[in-house]
């Protein structure tokens, strides 16, 4: 959707006005802004280049995490349970 020309008028005069009360300010919004039009370009040309087949890279390592919890619980109650019943035999 395009702006309007007054809007574009009145964005300009806060540019300008934010410009010259806060330089600093205006100098890091700049910079932000340069940041995310490169990443989303960059996201862009990736998406382009490499076919979304298969689960990507961060289902995969959510995948492994959730089976590394599950290993360790089982190993866990394995430890107590043989503790437990090591402590029930007689010595």
């Amino acid at each position: 959707m395009a702006w309007s020309q007054d809007e574009e008028r009145m964005l300009l005069q806060i540019e300008r006005y934010l410009v010259d009360e806060d330089p600093r300010l205006a100098a890091r919004l700049e910079s932000f802004n340069e940041r995310v039009q490169r990443r989303e370009g960059g996201r862009r040309r990736r998406r382009a280049k490499i076919p979304a087949e298969g689960p990507r890279r961060a289902t995969v390592v959510i995948m492994i995490s959730w089976l590394l919890i599950v290993v360790l619980i089982a190993m866990l109650l394995l430890l107590v349970l043989r503790h437990e019943a090591a402590a029930a035999l007689p010595l």
